[in-house]
């Protein structure tokens, strides 16, 4: 076995490592350094990319990708339908990326999927470039290799949710926060405030939860005098201010004519979908606060919330296998560098991440409800602590073992925990018992081996103790997450999540069908209708139109022609009205509408079945209506 270098440089070379990391100065990777990278990316490449020709897409957002891929109208606001008469409920930031991989590699299922994977993957490789400069090779490494294997950063990668363009960004503006601590240059400092506005246009007020922490770390840690610190602070934060809200305000100064309604808004005000819909009405007991339309149970979820939600037997085997040891290092980590200069860069970084977990833990207690898959905001925090935590005991073990300080017990003792933890999510479930013997074995071998340590012990020893004992801590969250490559076990393409948690998985344990979607794949009866809307198509400007836009979805993923979405995603939107409606029928723009039992009527519903001739379902390939209800507003055209 080749010997893991030692986590901490002596002498001369940690004077040159310090004196590199201050002046940014990059340090030559060893040989064994790139080679474990390389293989760590590989297994996140193929755990991502795994099955990508049926990943999960979204079926809301799989919709608003196809369209947005063929309209440079429905590309920047967001557009729903190719004419981008309704937006999507979130602004289009993140789905960007996806559709011009659909618009450059046709309208394919692992088009659409593709921007994720690399997302992923780069999201792996950056947080390693930034542990490496902050606490070196060894917990780089193992802070890769454990965000690689966090469960819901698996399962997220293969579905086109947000989520994964937002933690990317968020882990490059940590980035350039960090080199601006070390260099007290100004240009990381914009650089992090450029993503952090760019993570806005992701998902929203999200991306803004880093900022006290970052504020606290450059204030605190960033050389210079405090007002000088403050003042650039300030700058950087203006700067993400400025991107966060391009958007924002272009939609807001563009007449409402020209750009599609803003789904979600009761008045189509961006700032209502912001920071009403998206923002307030998340944690105030008014769904409709700040001008949002009230929420709907598809687009609220509950549950998940509470000081208990990163534990419970849903999330917690998502992205909670490392929280015990990211919060035991980030204790150790600020305790035992109490007595180091303000400005001491490892004790840094452990409030930086450590921050970064407590702030997204607090907001998520107090919202609402969580859909599982938003912690995957806080698996490089976890990861990174992980990585940062066992390099630090592992340099007071090495220590400790020369001076018989008690710090030294950290190492194994962090190891017992981090693996009992795993056995202790895992047990509700059981899901992965039979690796449960592999778990334990390799504690005993890390822990063991670590503990009785002697003068004649074998660096080499030493060292398959140490690797025994982080291969402990992975293989049970690795068995989750490889889990997720079985659709069985990787729940629905709305709230992806792994293991035989979920609703999902409950459906398809009670054999129900297990439905995936995907883009240019229309059942025979969305093709039946798409048929029979064509044929007696005769010049009208929309396809059709559709009472909320679940009806539509399967629809706009098939065929990217222009639908009118009423009701927007909740079906509640105020759009359009009954009199802009009835213009568009008497207009010869607009003469279908597909009605569905599953959302409330409204005043356009009722005008449709006030003025429009109900067409009998077989004529268009169904034998009965179901839940659906198709309209002739002009059957005499």
């Amino acid at each position: 076995m080749t010997a893991i270098p030692a986590a901490q440089p002596t002498g001369a070379r940690r004077g040159r490592r310090a004196a590199n990391r201050r002046s940014g100065r990059p340090e030559a990777v060893p040989r064994w350094e790139r080679q474990a990278l390389a293989a760590v990316l590989v297994v996140a490449t193929v755990l991502y990319s795994w099955g990508i020709g049926h990943a999960a897409i979204h079926p809301f957002y799989g919709a608003a990708i196809r369209s947005m891929a063929s309209s440079w109208r429905a590309f920047f606001f967001g557009g729903l339908d190719a004419d981008g008469s309704i937006s999507i409920d979130k602004l289009p930031g993140a789905f960007w990326p996806d559709a011009v991989s659909v618009w450059l590699f046709g309208p394919h299922t692992w088009a659409a999927a593709l921007p994720q994977v690399v997302e992923g993957v780069l999201t792996v490789w950056l947080l390693y470039r930034i542990v490496r400069a902050w606490a070196g090779p060894f917990a780089a490494l193992i802070a890769a290799l454990t965000l690689t294997l966090t469960p819901v950063t698996v399962v997220l990668t293969r579905a086109t949710i947000p989520d994964t363009a937002l933690t990317l960004l968020l882990v490059a503006a940590a980035g350039a926060l960090q080199k601006a601590v070390r260099t007290e240059r100004l240009l990381p400092l914009i650089t992090c405030g450029i993503w952090v506005g760019l993570a806005f246009q992701a998902k929203m007020l999200q991306a803004w939860l880093v900022l006290p922490v970052f504020a606290a770390v450059y204030q605190l840690a960033a050389p210079g005098r405090p007002l000088k610190r403050a003042l650039r602070f300030l700058l950087g934060s203006a700067v993400a201010l400025a991107v966060s809200c391009f958007w924002v305000l272009l939609a807001w100064a563009t007449p409402a004519a020209d750009r599609p309604y803003l789904d979600g808004t009761s008045h189509n005000s961006p700032f209502a979908l912001v920071f009403g819909y998206n923002g307030l009405s998340r944690f105030s007991s008014d769904s409709t606060a700040f001008g949002a339309v009230a929420g709907t149970a598809a687009s609220r979820t509950t549950g998940n919330t509470g000081w208990g939600m990163l534990i419970n037997h849903t999330v917690g085997p998502q992205v909670a296998w490392f929280l015990p040891l990211a919060v035991l290092a980030a204790v150790l980590g600020f305790v035992w560098r109490a007595g180091q200069p303000r400005t001491d860069l490892l004790r840094t970084g452990f409030l930086l991440w450590g921050g970064w977990l407590a702030v997204h833990a607090v907001v998520f207690s107090a919202s609402n409800g969580n859909h599982a898959y938003y912690t995957a905001v806080i698996a490089p925090a976890l990861a990174a602590l992980a990585g940062g935590g066992l390099a630090l005991f592992r340099s007071e073990y090495e220590a400790g073992y020369e001076a018989g300080g008690r710090r030294r017990m950290a190492l194994p003792a962090a190891i017992v925990l981090t693996a009992a933890w795993a056995l202790v999510l895992d047990w509700p479930t059981r899901f992965v018992s039979w690796l449960l013997p592999i778990t334990v074995m390799l504690t005993l071998c890390g822990a063991v081996g670590l503990w009785t340590r002697g003068p004649r012990t074998s660096p080499r020893m030493v060292h398959g103790a140490l690797a025994a004992g982080i291969a402990a801590t992975l293989v049970v969250p690795a068995g989750w997450a490889v889990s997720s490559l079985d659709p069985l076990y990787a729940g629905a393409a709305t709230s992806p999540m792994t293991g035989p948690v979920g609703k999902a998985y409950n459906d398809v344990h009670h054999r129900r069908a297990l439905r995936r979607v995907g883009l240019d794949q229309p059942s025979a009866r969305d093709t039946a209708l798409l048929d029979y809307l064509t044929t007696h198509r005769h010049g009208e400007k929309y396809l059709l139109a559709t009472q909320a836009a679940y009806a539509a979805e399967p629809l706009l993923r098939a065929k990217s022609e222009p639908i009118l979405v009423m009701g927007g995603f909740t079906g509640s939107t105020p759009f359009p009205t009954a009199q802009q409606f009835g213009t568009l029928v008497t207009t010869h723009q607009l003469r279908y509408a597909l009605l569905t039992t599953q959302r409330p009527s409204t005043p356009v519903t009722t005008w449709v079945k006030s003025h429009c001739t109900r067409i009998r379902p077989t004529a268009y390939g169904r034998r009965t209506d179901g839940s659906f209800a198709l309209y002739d507003c002009n059957p005499q055209g």
